[in-house]
């Protein structure tokens, strides 16, 4: 994730500070970070999820639009935010395709480059996010460790730095919490 030390932050304080014009400078100085965490989720995700990078990116966009206390300390708790609204839209598209299958309005939508060749079914898609949604209720914190070091492919520093613990933390509940998952 490419900027000058603290542009990120400076522009966010703007942002939250109620400067509607710095959303649109964060956003651009981000864009192609966003790019690279939406193909990371699309990787991840499943095959029969018809989406592409810059339709995920787009709809990401359009939930940070709606943000009303973007009051993020720093760079990795940004991410972090938009990784999980990523993790959510495609979350949301899969329990769309999912009820497609089952007798819903079929649309073909033709294949896009940035699709990803690899990734499971919706059934499997749905079956992590119910998984992740268990450890939430059991322990949020080890969930929100999973979305920032799994989804967003955050460092165990960056994931440190946006949940504000130590990376010992983290490390140790990530091992808890992968082996929950399994």
């Amino acid at each position: 994730m490419n900027d000058q030390p603290g542009d990120i932050t400076r522009l966010m304080a703007r942002w939250s500070g109620g400067d509607e014009s710095a959303f649109d400078e964060l956003v651009a100085l981000v864009y192609d970070d966003l790019r690279n965490l939406a193909r990371h989720h699309l990787e991840l995700g499943s095959r029969d999820v018809v989406v592409d990078t810059t339709v995920l990116v787009h709809e990401a966009y359009l939930k940070l639009r709606r943000v009303e206390d973007g009051d993020w300390p720093g760079r990795a708790q940004f991410f972090a935010f938009c990784s999980r609204a990523m993790r959510r839209i495609l979350i949301d598209f899969a329990r769309r395709r999912s009820a497609e299958k089952r007798g819903g309005t079929r649309v073909q939508v033709p294949l896009h480059p940035d699709i990803p060749s690899r990734g499971g079914d919706v059934t499997e898609l749905l079956a992590i996010e119910d998984a992740l949604q268990k450890l939430e209720t059991r322990n949020p914190r080890m969930a929100r460790i999973v979305e920032c070091r799994f989804f967003a492919g955050l460092s165990v520093p960056e994931t440190a730095e946006a949940l504000d613990v130590s990376t010992r933390t983290v490390e140790r509940e990530w091992a808890r919490a992968r082996a929950y998952l399994q």
